[in-house]
């Protein structure tokens, strides 16, 4: 059994066979994935609700959650009013983190100061809704300045409300992780683990610890190997534990077993019923 904790089926590259990718991430013992609701910004915010209301209680699928939040490459869509609207969404039930946010230096679609202002506000509106954060996290080239501006901001506005969090797609060094981890974070790896340049992805995997760790497949980015290249999908993520098992020498399953119940204690969820609050 796998969960994909991170993944973006709402998008148009699923149009013509979204059922299809769902059932087969079934088919190969995907048990749930979450939504993220970033959608095209804070207006589709809601795109992983939607998901999870379409598939809910349909035996052939994957459970669906969902979260919101405002990606760091649209923060300067970022309103009073897309906030508002945000706190609205978050008390939906399916609704278990706030996110994906941060900080994206590599791309720079907003400007810097604007996404750290609303990266400061988003982790206000995720303290208000008591709901842990998803953090995406990109440097520019050859630097560490995103991973040490986003490190510190949430060691000063998040670590005291005492909510956790995930480090999505983790891509940065073995110090990163570790001050993460003494921050209360998961670690979530993707495909890009498998990639023959990716040797300080594979050192910080070694490193965290299994019952500190989540695997996703960011789909439809960063298909893992032997899939690279191609639209990735929730079935591919066992490729991932395939990965983490060989750093741990374990086998697939028995990472697949393990970062199943991590998120579902991380969310304080019910892998039974799959409801909310009744874990301890």
């Amino acid at each position: 059994m796998f969960i994909d904790s991170h993944a973006h089926l709402e998008g148009k590259r699923y149009d013509a066979d979204r059922d299809e990718v769902l059932r087969r991430a079934k088919q190969n013992g995907i048990d749930a994935y979450l939504a993220i609701g970033n959608g095209e910004g804070p207006d589709t915010a809601d795109c992983g609700i939607r998901l999870a209301e379409q598939y809910d209680g349909k035996p052939n699928y994957p459970r669906i959650y969902a979260s919101v939040g405002i990606h760091p490459h649209e923060a300067s869509l970022a309103t009073a009013a897309a906030d508002a609207q945000m706190l609205q969404w978050a008390r939906h039930p399916k609704v278990i983190a706030w996110g994906e946010i941060g900080l994206d230096y590599f791309y720079d679609h907003s400007p810097r100061e604007i996404q750290k202002a609303v990266f400061r506000q988003q982790m206000e509106l995720a303290k208000q809704a008591k709901l842990p954060i998803i953090i995406h996290c990109r440097p520019s080239d050859n630097s560490e300045n995103a991973w040490d501006d986003c490190l510190a901001m949430i060691a000063e506005h998040w670590t005291p409300t005492g909510l956790g969090g995930i480090l999505h797609c983790f891509t940065g060094s073995v110090d990163h992780a570790r001050r993460a981890l003494d921050m209360g974070f998961m670690i979530s790896f993707a495909g890009n683990i498998t990639f023959p340049k990716a040797q300080p992805i594979r050192d910080a995997a070694q490193m965290v610890p299994l019952d500190r760790m989540l695997i996703e497949t960011d789909s439809p980015y960063l298909a893992p190997l032997p899939h690279r290249g191609k639209r990735n999908e929730p079935a591919f993520v066992a490729e991932v534990a395939r990965q983490i098992a060989e750093l741990h020498s374990l086998s697939t399953e028995e990472v697949g077993a393990q970062t199943t119940r991590n998120f579902y204690k991380f969310f304080g969820l019910d892998p039974e019923t799959a409801k909310a609050g009744v874990c301890t």
